[in-house]
């Protein structure tokens, strides 16, 4: 929700190409609506915009002025798709009607962006049929772009733990409660539930992120705290998560005469992309750069609130590959040295056009279909 620079550009630029535009959607969206004949199809096209608190270290032309700040997770790059695909629309309006919605989407990096925008009516007005977003993937060689139906990035939900003891001078361990010896009872304990509660065939992680306790080597502290992510697919397995923790927690530390409080924040759904929408995908990749463009998309761990869009409409997210082992164009997202193989740019807006007018002829069949019967 710091995006303002960012935005006035976004702003700016789909002005110039004819667009309506909407700021500060959500906090600092940016929506670009153009319009193009009839009432329907209405088309979102979703770029997240926000950056990380990371340093860079790319040493590109391009890298960030902003000390401490990175887009280390491709947002610029999806920016600049979305940009792109843009100019194409306007530019061929003879290849699609309707109307398409351009949002450009803040605070991806702490979830929060999507759903402030749905709820200012983002999808509504009108009410939008389809929506396809796309996210770069450091694990598909550039030239490659990603497509599956169905599940693609897991859920993620976020606990804490607090472990309760009696402190005092670590010299005379029997005269106290032990809250550190606690926690690391705590953390190995509920590895397994990963190796030994769920089905090997579901996919799932346990993930403690952070240990706070102590003031000084010798003083035994009072409590500790824990807090870690848990990344799923299935609905009933996130259920079974939180209750399983809640179960290893109370008997780990009663077991060792500790108390504990254990918080759980149920975070972002499952991207899972629409097979409808896949199918348009798959067809826009292919007459937008050809069959050997396309690849598998393979499911990752990490989440997105991309999700939350496909809630509300039929939809798919790709992987656009930008992947380049000669250049050195390797390293994962969230990395000081994350970057991109620029020439995957003119790929991605080439396919987010091109899902505009796919979903346009399959909305023109749809109706075709209804009118002549079954």
């Amino acid at each position: 929700m710091q995006e303002h620079g960012t935005a006035a550009i976004i702003a700016d630029l789909l002005a110039k190409m004819g667009c309506e535009v909407q700021t500060n959607v959500g906090g600092t969206g940016v929506v670009g609506i153009l319009r193009n004949g009839g009432d329907s199809p209405a088309i979102a096209l979703r770029a997240d915009i926000d950056a990380l608190p990371i340093a860079e270290e790319t040493g590109s032309n391009y890298a960030s002025k902003n000390p401490g700040v990175m887009h280390a997770c491709g947002h610029d790059a999806h920016m600049t798709c979305l940009i792109g695909a843009m100019q194409i629309l306007a530019q061929h309006r003879e290849c699609w009607q309707g109307t398409v919605k351009a949002i450009f989407q803040p605070a991806e990096e702490i979830v929060i962006g999507a759903e402030a925008m749905i709820q200012e009516s983002v999808l509504e007005n009108p009410k939008v049929d389809w929506v396809f977003g796309l996210h770069v993937q450091p694990d598909l060689e550039v030239g490659k772009v990603g497509v599956k139906e169905g599940p693609l990035m897991a859920a993620a939900d976020v606990f804490s733990i607090k472990i309760k003891g009696c402190g005092g001078h670590g010299a005379y361990p029997h005269l106290i409660r032990d809250p550190i010896m606690g926690a690391a009872a705590v953390v190995m304990n509920l590895q397994t539930l990963i190796s030994r509660s769920r089905n090997p065939l579901e996919p799932g992680v346990l993930s403690i992120g952070t240990i706070q306790g102590g003031t000084q080597h010798n003083i035994i502290p009072e409590e500790v705290e824990l807090t870690g992510t848990v990344r799923t697919y299935d609905t009933r397995l996130r259920t079974d998560m939180e209750a399983w923790i809640r179960r290893i927690v109370s008997g780990t530390v009663a077991a060792l005469d500790l108390t504990a409080e254990v918080g759980y924040l149920r975070g972002v759904i499952p991207v899972n992309n629409h097979p409808e929408a896949a199918r348009i995908a798959v067809n826009a990749v292919r007459n937008a750069v050809g069959t050997q463009a396309l690849a598998a998309a393979v499911p990752v761990m990490g989440s997105e609130d991309f999700a939350l869009f496909l809630e509300k409409a039929s939809g798919c997210f790709l992987w656009l590959g930008i992947r380049n082992e000669a250049a050195g164009i390797v390293h994962p997202w969230h990395s000081p040295r994350f970057d991109i193989d620029e020439r995957a740019l003119p790929i991605g807006a080439s396919v987010l056009a091109q899902c505009v007018a796919e979903a346009c002829s399959y909305h023109v069949k749809l109706k075709e279909y209804g009118r002549f019967g079954r």
